[in-house]
């Protein structure tokens, strides 16, 4: 694919997710705490290959290189720990959000493990934690850059590398998983969800050309704050060839304000009704922030923080069991398990 001269991005938010904190910061730039604190219980997996365990997950990491792009592939796989080796399990890609890392989300990430999965959550060098080192006052560049087109095309084949390498592992490596290959998720979170959907067959046009990413691996999508992609009008005809199952999640307070930069939950909304999945779910929670969904504690509010993330883990792991294994109760009685704290919720019957 040849790049546009003006090197277009294609997703929305340059500065969006973990970038949101900025607005206001003049001098000392520290990286957003989306990754620290007690949520993140595989903090002792860093050292490569050591597999460690807690409260009956398994977590690993690896320094993974594609040596066709010679770009480096960090990866961090959350499993569950009784699990026997042979026993095939679903397996979740995640795609983390702007200047985050193969650390975060590790709230959703442990409690797919518990729910039976294997998630594996995928670093983006170029796009990942490493932006916020450096002088603060070339971080805009940086940010910059990390939207542009060229890295939202590696993002998505960082996916597929690392799903290519999950499935050719031999028995004695210790990132091994027996994955099912009918029950493979790609899943993120606000840049992450773009990836996502582009995984999933979202198509955009450049220079005459569709731009076509889709992994046919990939059975369903979980797409958390997902922004429109940028500069493109038509929305539905990105989105409607991903026809997949779906499960949108947002916020009445996800919002991006950035000068020059406003995006509402009403963006969120728009992705989910331009999707062109027969069966996909919106959940709206009442308040909140964008970056609520990231592992930082407290934001969006010191008390709904922790609520929202735990109906957002329940439904994760209803959506899947709908789509993959037809158990729907979960799905149909999450809104009344979490009505407090619930806006919104929209789900299509459809089977895709």
């Amino acid at each position: 694919m040849s790049m546009a001269p003006t090197r277009r991005r294609l997703l929305a938010a340059a500065f969006a997710g973990t970038a949101a904190w900025l607005a206001g910061c003049t001098a000392r730039v520290v990286p957003p705490a989306d990754e620290s604190g007690s949520i993140d219980d595989a903090r002792g997996a860093a050292t490569e290959g050591a597999v460690a365990q807690h409260d009956g997950v398994s977590f690993v990491e690896a320094d993974w290189l594609d040596t066709e792009r010679d770009r480096p592939v960090p990866v961090r796989l959350y499993r569950p720990a009784a699990a026997a080796r042979a026993t095939l399990v679903p397996l979740v890609l995640f795609s983390h959000g702007l200047g985050g890392s193969r650390r975060g989300y590790s709230y959703l990430g442990s409690h797919l493990a518990h729910n039976g999965m294997a998630s594996l959550h995928v670093q983006h060098i170029g796009s990942d934690r490493g932006l916020w080192g450096g002088s603060p006052f070339d971080l805009a560049t940086r940010l910059r850059t990390a939207a542009q087109e060229g890295e939202a095309i590696d993002r998505v084949a960082d996916l597929r590398f690392a799903l290519d390498r999950m499935l050719a592992l031999d028995a004695a490596d210790p990132m091994r998983a027996a994955i099912d290959t009918a029950r493979i998720v790609a899943a993120g979170h606000s840049y992450g969800a773009n990836t996502a959907l582009l995984a999933s067959g979202a198509r955009v046009e450049r220079d005459g050309r569709v731009v076509d990413l889709r992994d046919r691996r990939i059975a369903a999508a979980i797409l958390l704050s997902a922004p429109p992609f940028y500069g493109e009008s038509a929305l539905s005809t990105i989105l409607r060839p991903v026809t997949l199952p779906t499960l949108h999640v947002t916020a009445t307070g996800d919002d991006i304000r950035l000068p020059g930069y406003y995006s509402s939950v009403g963006d969120r909304i728009a992705v989910f009704d331009a999707t062109g999945s027969e069966r996909k779910v919106l959940a709206v929670f009442q308040g909140g922030s964008h970056s609520i969904f990231t592992d930082r504690p407290g934001t969006g509010g010191v008390e709904l923080n922790p609520r929202v993330k735990r109906a957002t883990q329940d439904l994760s792991a209803a959506f899947l069991a709908s789509v993959f294994d037809g158990r729907d109760e979960a799905l149909r009685t999450w809104p009344e398990r979490h009505r407090e704290i619930v806006a919104r919720f929209d789900g299509r019957p459809g089977r895709g």
